[in-house]
């Protein structure tokens, strides 16, 4: 569990640094793009929240998205939200 570590032969130490001197964490920001209808977009902000993964007000407000083609039914009603997630990194 625990390592024990010898003094080095020049009588300093070879102890690992204190904690204060361990990088501290840097924050890093991350994107997540949500696509889908606004309801299921809203249910998937709701959900992100209720697990404490994110708050509403780190999404942006919905966008539409338009359609790949002229002949693109297969996605109507397709909407993006962005949501910025800033994360602290070890």
């Amino acid at each position: 569990m625990f390592e024990y570590l010898e003094p080095d032969a020049s009588g300093g130490s070879n102890f690992p640094p204190s904690p204060s001197a361990q990088p501290q964490p840097r924050p890093e920001r991350v994107r997540h793009m949500l696509y889908g209808s606004l309801a299921a977009i809203d249910r998937t902000i709701k959900i992100l929240h209720a697990l404490g993964y994110a708050d509403p007000n780190d999404c942006s407000e919905p966008m539409p998205v338009p359609p790949i083609s002229a002949t693109a039914t297969d996605l109507p009603n397709q909407w993006m939200v962005i949501l910025t997630k800033t994360l602290r990194l070890e």
